[in-house]
């Protein structure tokens, strides 16, 4: 399983984040070309330059264009490791989560990526909604709403993609304490939004004498969307370092190190979601299940069930990663009759699998093949293979299917 881990030894922001994956091999042509997927209104360039940090050089990513601005407290660039300066976004740059989403699902960039900025996005809006009492659709993003952060956490959605990582794991985080100037006035550090993120993930705190803020609210609902905050056994293959604006008594920096994991492949934490429903007109499962698959859901299911007075009713249930719990949610919301859903969460044993090609009579078919152990248990021909070469051979799909068996 291709895993990454996030050394956040001096915090963590977006614009660190990204400049570790960019670091660790992503291309920045290839960033570029994927964001341009977005149709963003704003003019822009990226710019990455090597930084030394003490005894250690690091990427220092940044986004100029025409919102670019100068913090007036410090002379230096807007995008500082402090990205959470909302006073130094000017109205202009507010968006709501609604047009973000919209704005990352009329794109032409990848379901996978679509689908981990979202969740990303949706993450931070829930943390928003509850600290001004209102909800996630009226959710108005001051700093992470500007193109700044927006390239931030799409480029890091879209890196993780280019890694293929699977699961995201990350360390501790340093807390300080003073205060930050913010579209909301002088507010505590860690900020509101980074605190309710940083609780809701159940992350590791650990306590510094700076008087900044090291854990940005994008940063923040990075982790809380996509992270696990423990060390994972790995093998590694790349590290990427990653920039901090802000001059400080140590090396501001992040790394990221990828790799494949060491651990067994059995354990898979996962959740449980489902509903009872009996006022839907079992046509729109269809369409509800789709849904729910291309969102990434592991499996969807109903099943036949009797609710109170007798009454014949279908649970539908679904599993999927933690990190999707959100996004799912609200389609089954969305889409369903249902008030309210149940969640709970779930692991499973899970068998190495891997995919051979083998030639039959008929052509060419798939075969995954289950290993345990690195043994090999059972290979079966995939459906799809099957049905293609028995439809254009005229015989019968278990013909195919048995010759792919043999092979």
């Amino acid at each position: 399983m291709k895993v990454a881990y996030c050394d956040c030894f001096s915090g963590i922001s977006g614009d660190m984040f990204l400049g570790a994956l960019l670091d660790a091999g992503m291309p920045l042509d290839y960033l570029e070309q994927e964001l341009a997927k977005l149709r963003l209104p704003e003019h822009y360039h990226l710019h990455l330059q090597k930084v030394q940090q003490g005894a250690i050089y690091a990427s220092d990513f940044s986004v100029h264009g025409d919102t670019h601005e100068v913090n007036p407290d410090t002379g230096h660039e807007h995008r500082h490791h402090h990205d959470h300066e909302h006073g130094n976004h000017s109205h202009a740059h507010q968006r709501s989560y609604r047009d973000i989403a919209a704005l990352i699902e009329s794109s032409d960039l990848s379901p996978a990526v679509k689908q981990t900025a979202t969740n990303i996005f949706h993450t931070l809006a829930e943390s928003e909604a509850r600290i001004h009492n209102t909800t996630v659709d009226e959710v108005h993003f001051h700093e992470v709403g500007a193109l700044d952060s927006i390239i931030d956490i799409i480029g890091a959605a879209i890196g993780l993609d280019f890694f293929g990582i699977e699961r995201l794991y990350a360390s501790s985080l340093p807390y300080g304490e003073g205060q930050v100037h913010t579209q909301h006035g002088i507010l505590p550090i860690p900020a509101p939004a980074t605190l309710d993120l940083l609780t809701r993930a159940g992350a590791p705190l650990r306590p510094t004498s700076a008087e900044k803020e090291l854990v940005t609210p994008t940063g923040a609902a990075i982790l809380a969307s996509l992270a696990t905050f423990e060390r994972p056994a790995m093998r590694l293959s790349a590290v990427g370092v990653g920039a901090g604006k802000r001059k400080m008594p140590w090396v501001n920096v992040m790394r990221i190190m990828v790799g494949e994991s060491e651990d067994t492949p059995w354990h898979d934490p996962l959740i449980v979601m489902e509903t009872n429903i009996d006022d839907m007109n079992p046509q729109m499962y269809g369409l509800l299940m789709e849904k729910l698959f291309a969102a990434g859901a592991l499996d969807v299911f109903a099943t036949p069930i009797y609710m109170k007075k007798n009454r014949p009713a279908t649970m539908f249930s679904l599993i999927a990663p933690r990190r999707l719990e959100a996004v799912l949610a609200e389609i089954m919301l969305r889409e369903s009759t249902t008030f309210g859903l149940r969640v709970y969460p779930i692991y499973r044993y899970e068998a190495e699998r891997t995919f051979e090609t083998v030639e039959t009579p008929y052509g060419a078919v798939k075969v995954k093949v289950k290993l345990l152990n690195g043994e090999r248990i059972a290979a079966m021909p995939e459906y799809e293979d099957v049905k293609r070469l028995a439809e254009e051979k005229n015989v019968p799909f278990m013909t195919v299917w048995m010759a792919a068996q043999k092979d």
